[in-house]
C-alpha cells in the first residue's frame, strides 16, 4: 500500500522507501570524531627572537664546564628557568588539547541529534500572551515512536512484516512549563483516541495528506509526513501552541533507562503480561517495588494486558508513574555526578532523539533542561486526556465532552493543574500600558444566538434564553436573544468592527471564555455571543477556568512527588 493510501486503524501501510526516524544532524562532525592524528597542532615555539633559554653569562670569567664557584651557582637557576618554560609549554599543549577534544566531542553530540520540521499543518495555534512580567509558557510534545525500521528496534518489539511500515505515535505527552517556571503540567493522549487530522505536507517529498473527513486513530498521525503532523494534530484538537517536540523510539527508551541506572516502579500483585494467544509485553514482576531498566523498562511502558482494566488508559497511567519516578531519579540519584555516567547519558540522549530545528543542539537541549529543573517535583502534575467510548467502536475512545475541553483550557490559560497558586509573584502591570478601564457591563448591548446543534447532536432548546438570564445576573442588563441560528462547534463572542472589540472582550471575560474566542465577523451587527456545541448546559462554558481550579478527576491527576503510586493488576494476569 502506498504512503498516501488510507489505512484502517492500527494497520501499517507499506512505503516504497524506508522512513527515516528523523533528519540527519547538522553535519558539524561525524560520530566518533576525535583529535587529528596527522601530527597537526600548534607549531613549536619560534625562538629566533631570543625568547628561548638564555646562553650562559660568562662575564665573570666562568664557563659552562668551569669549576669556579660563579658557574656552579648559576647552573641551578638556568635549569629552573628552563624547566618552568617547558612545563608551561607542556601545560599549554594539554589545555589546548583538552579544549580541542571538548569541542570535537560537543560537535559529535550535536551530530547525534536528528531533526525534523516542527509543524506540517497549514494553521498554527496562537502563541500565548505574556504574563505581567513578560514571561511566556513552554509547550513540548513528547512522542514515543514504535518504529521497527532498525535492527535494534525490531529486536525489541514487532515482527519482520513491520519493517518498512510507517511508524506509529504510540506515546503522546504534552509537557507544559508554566510562564513563571513554578509548575509543570503533563497531558497524555491515549493512542486509541479518535481525532480529526488536519492537512499535512511531507517536507521530504512534498506529498500532501488531506484533512480527514472523519475520525482517525491518533497514533497514525506520525505516518502523515513525520512528527510535524502529530504536532499539527494536537494543535488542531487543543488550540494549544506547541513550541517544540521531542521524539524517541524503542531503542531510545531502553538506552535511557540503562544510562540512568534503573527506574523504580511498583505493582500491587505478581503480574505477567501475556495472554493465552501470546499477546502482551512479556513483563513479569513480583509484587512490590522494582528498579526496571533496559528491555524491562520498555516492557513496563508498553504493558496493556495485565494493568488495571487492560485498556490503553491503564498503560498511560503506568507511563505516568514511570515518568514521575524517572524525574525523581534524575534529580536525586547522586551517582549521576559520575563523569562516565554523565557521558553515557549524554551519548544516549542525543543519539535517541529527534527534535525540531530550534531544539537541535546540545546547548538548546541543555537550556531546556535547566528550565525544567526549576520546578520542584511536587509541582509536577501528570494527567490523561479525559475520554469516553466512541459510539462507532467501543474499543476506541474520543475526548470526553466538557472535561477534555476544560483540561485544555487550563493549559492554555497557564493554570496549574493541582490548583495551587504560583510560587512566584508576577510583576504588577505598568499603569501607563495597562489600557483604558473596561466598559461597564450595563452599557454593553449583547445578543445571544443558539448554535448548539451539529450534524451529530440536536439543538438544545431555549439555550440562548438561559444564557441571557445568566448574563443579566452578571450585570449585562441589555442582553437579549437573537433568533438567528448560527451553528458552531465552539462558543465565540463575535463583533463587527474594531470599535466594539473591547466590549466583546468584556463579555468573554465575564463568562470565562479565553481571549482567542473573541473574533471579528461580518455576520453580526453588534456584540454577539454564539453559544456553541461545546456549551450545551450550565451557567458557564466548560472552558471557563479560574485560578485555583483543579484538573477534572476524569483526567486521573498524579503528583510528581507521589512515591506511593502502585499499579493495580488485572484479574487473570497474576502468577
Amino acid at each position: 500500500m502506498g504512503r498516501g493510501s488510507t489505512s484502517h486503524e492500527g494497520t501499517r501501510p507499506r512505503v516504497p522507501r524506508s522512513r527515516r526516524p528523523g533528519r540527519a544532524g547538522d553535519g558539524s562532525g561525524p560520530a566518533g570524531s576525535g583529535p587529528a592524528e596527522d601530527g597537526s597542532g600548534p607549531p613549536a615555539p619560534d625562538t629566533r627572537d631570543g625568547s628561548g633559554p638564555p646562553a650562559p653569562d660568562t662575564r665573570d670569567g666562568g664557563d659552562d664546564s668551569g669549576d669556579g664557584s660563579g658557574g656552579a651557582e648559576r647552573r641551578p637557576r638556568s635549569r629552573a628557568r628552563s624547566v618552568l618554560r617547558w612545563s608551561a609549554l607542556v601545560l599549554s599543549f594539554v589545555i589546548l588539547g583538552a579544549a580541542c577534544a571538548g569541542y570535537l566531542y560537543y560537535r559529535h553530540l550535536n551530530g547525534n541529534i536528528k531533526k525534523d520540521e516542527l509543524s506540517l499543518g497549514e494553521r498554527r495555534a496562537a502563541k500565548p500572551t505574556p504574563n505581567a512580567a513578560g514571561q511566556t509558557p513552554l509547550n513540548i510534545l513528547v512522542i514515543g515512536s514504535d518504529s521497527r525500521n532498525t535492527a535494534e528496534n525490531l529486536r525489541l518489539g514487532g515482527h519482520e512484516e513491520s519493517v518498512g511500515a510507517e511508524p506509529l505515535a504510540d506515546v503522546q505527552m504534552l509537557v507544559h512549563l508554566s510562564a513563571d517556571r513554578s509548575d509543570i503540567s503533563v497531558v497524555s493522549m491515549p493512542r486509541d483516541t479518535m481525532v480529526e487530522f488536519p492537512k499535512c505536507v511531507d517536507p521530504d517529498d512534498g506529498q500532501e495528506y488531506p484533512a480527514s473527513t472523519g475520525l482517525r486513530m491518533t497514533n497514525l498521525s506520525l505516518g502523515r509526513g513525520g512528527p510535524g503532523c502529530t504536532v499539527a494534530t494536537w494543535e488542531h484538537l487543543t488550540d494549544i501552541h506547541i513550541d517544540h517536540f521531542v521524539q524517541l523510539d524503542f531503542a531510545g527508551v531502553v538506552s535511557m533507562a540503562d544510562a540512568i541506572g534503573g527506574v523504580p516502579v511498583c505493582v500491587k500483585d505478581n503480574v505477567h503480561s501475556r495472554t493465552s494467544g501470546g499477546q502482551g509485553s512479556g513483563l513479569k514482576l513480583a509484587k512490590g517495588t522494582h528498579e526496571v531498566k533496559g528491555e524491562q523498562a520498555l516492557q513496563w511502558l508498553r504493558t496493556r494486558y495485565g494493568f488495571e482494566d487492560g485498556t490503553d488508559l491503564a498503560r498511560t497511567h503506568a507511563q505516568h508513574m514511570y515518568m514521575n519516578s524517572m524525574v525523581r531519579e534524575l534529580r536525586e540519584n547522586a551517582t549521576l555526578t559520575s563523569p562516565n555516567k554523565l557521558r553515557r547519558l549524554a551519548e544516549t540522549a542525543t543519539g535517541a532523539l529527534t527534535v525540531d530545528p530550534e531544539l537541535g543542539s546540545v546547548a538548546e537541549l541543555y537550556g531546556l533542561m535547566r528550565e525544567l529543573q526549576k520546578v520542584p517535583t511536587g509541582r509536577i502534575t501528570m494527567t490523561t486526556m479525559p475520554t469516553e467510548p466512541w459510539s462507532q467502536n467501543r474499543n476506541r475512545v474520543v475526548p470526553k465532552e466538557g472535561d477534555a475541553a476544560r483540561l485544555f483550557a487550563m493549559v492554555r490559560g497557564d493554570l496549574p493543574l493541582d490548583g495551587k497558586s504560583s510560587q512566584r509573584e508576577a510583576a504588577e502591570p505598568d499603569a501607563a500600558t495597562s489600557g483604558p478601564p473596561a466598559v461597564p457591563a450595563e452599557d454593553i448591548p449583547v445578543l445571544v444566538r443558539n448554535g448548539t446543534g451539529t450534524d451529530t447532536a440536536a439543538t438544545v432548546p431555549q439555550r440562548a434564553t438561559d444564557v441571557v438570564a445568566s448574563l443579566r445576573e452578571k450585570g449585562f442588563t441589555q442582553a437579549a436573544v437573537d433568533p438567528q441560528y448560527m451553528p458552531r462547534e465552539t462558543t465565540a463572542v463575535l463583533y463587527p468592527g474594531a470599535d466594539l472589540e473591547d466590549d466583546a472582550q468584556v463579555v468573554a471575560e465575564a463568562v470565562g471564555l479565553p481571549s482567542d474566542s473573541v473574533q471579528r465577523s461580518t455576520d453580526v451587527s453588534g456584540v454577539t455571543l454564539v453559544v456553541g456545541a461545546d456549551w450545551r448546559s450550565g451557567a458557564l462554558p466548560p472552558t471557563a477556568v479560574r485560578e485555583g481550579d483543579t484538573a477534572p478527576s476524569s483526567s486521573r491527576p498524579l503528583g510528581g512527588d507521589d512515591t506511593d503510586a502502585c499499579m493495580d493488576i488485572q484479574e487473570g494476569f497474576t502468577w
